[in-house]
This record gives C-alpha cells, sequence and structure tokens, in this order.
C-alpha cells in the first residue's frame, strides 16, 4: 500500500494529476479544490493516497494532508457513498466545513457535491456525526466532545426556528468560549452575542 507519493506534477486530468516519482508517472485523482489539484505542472508535490483496488480497477485518490485522507476513508465506508462521491464532497467544500456539515447536521450543504443526493446526504450524517472527532467551528474553538456539538447543534436548529438564520446561529454560537454547557446555556449565550 502506498502511504504517499512525493514527485512532481507532470500534467493535470479532470479530477486529477499526474505525479512522477523516480521515473513512474502515477495517476491520482484529488480534489478539485486542494493544493495538489491547483499546483502547477511541474512542481514538487507530497500526496497521501488511498488505494482502491476493484475486481477489475486499481485507482488512487490524494490528497494535501491526512486529515482529508482520513476523511474520505470515513465517507466510503458509508453505505451509498463510493470513493467518486467522497471526492466530489470532498471537492465542494474544504475538509474542516466538511466536517461541520456532518457535525451540525447541514445535510443541504452535502447535496452540493455531484452525485449526492437528500438520501445519501442524511445517512452520511446519520452514520459519521458521532464517529469525527474534534473538530475546528469557522472562530477557531476546538469542539472536544460530541456532547458539546450535540448541545451546539440542539442551538442553532432553536435559533433558527426562532427566525435567526443559520449563519446568525453558527456565528452566534462560534463567539461562545465555554464547552460543555447546555442547550439552553448554549441558547442564553447565543442571544446575548446576537443583541
Amino acid at each position: 500500500m502506498l502511504h504517499y507519493i512525493k514527485g512532481k506534477i507532470t500534467m493535470k486530468f479532470e479530477g486529477g494529476v499526474v505525479v512522477e516519482n523516480n521515473g513512474i508517472g502515477y495517476e491520482v485523482f484529488v480534489p478539485e479544490n486542494s493544493g495538489v489539484y491547483l499546483a502547477a505542472p511541474g512542481d514538487t508535490v507530497q500526496v497521501y493516497t488511498a488505494m482502491i483496488v476493484r475486481e477489475d480497477d486499481i485507482t488512487l485518490y490524494g490528497f494535501t494532508d491526512k486529515d482529508s485522507l482520513e476523511l474520505f476513508r470515513r465517507l466510503i465506508t458509508v453505505s451509498g457513498v463510493g470513493a467518486k462521491g467522497a471526492l466530489a464532497l470532498l471537492s465542494c467544500m474544504p475538509t474542516g466545513d466538511l466536517k461541520k456539515a456532518i457535525v451540525f447536521e447541514d445535510s443541504v450543504s452535502l447535496t452540493r457535491a455531484n452525485g449526492i443526493g437528500k438520501k445519501t446526504a442524511q445517512r452520511i450524517v446519520l452514520d459519521l456525526k458521532d464517529k469525527l472527532g474534534a473538530i475546528s467551528d469557522a472562530g477557531g474553538v476546538q469542539l472536544e466532545s460530541v456532547a458539546a456539538v450535540s448541545g451546539k447543534s440542539e442551538a442553532i436548529n432553536a435559533l433558527i426556528s426562532l427566525g435567526y438564520s443559520k449563519s446568525e446561529a453558527v456565528g452566534a454560537l462560534a463567539s461562545i468560549g465555554e464547552e460543555d454547557l447546555s442547550t439552553e446555556e448554549y441558547i442564553k449565550k447565543a442571544l446575548k452575542n446576537l443583541f
């Protein structure tokens, strides 16, 4: 199994690049918003890889960092999400935003990816929201526990039902420094931030 490939980009194609290492050109499919895909031919890159072996095909998928690779591996464990679907998800938003969308049960954002419908997006949220570890929110605050994430998620839904937009709710909660508060405490603090 290949853990990573370090070499020069010799060419690009839709959805991937060819990375040359020791005279061998490796065809690697990468997210279209990744640093690897955005690098120019001739640039040296290090690509963390996942090799998917099927009966009639061996394909390499590559990522700029280990965090994206790990999220890719988790996504392909979800029923109905293949490697191409996982790559489409990672192409439509940065890894941190994708994790937030899953943890905060924002299945609508997931449907922006090609090939991901409403039911598949809901399945991704259901299967992965509790499995994702610490995430970093928009304010740079580390959400260490699933309980804190769950409390914040419920608070976001409550604020939306009060008429605030999702971005207003997320922004108000992002500025709360304390963790492991109850949903009610998150709502009270968020409302103070919104006034």
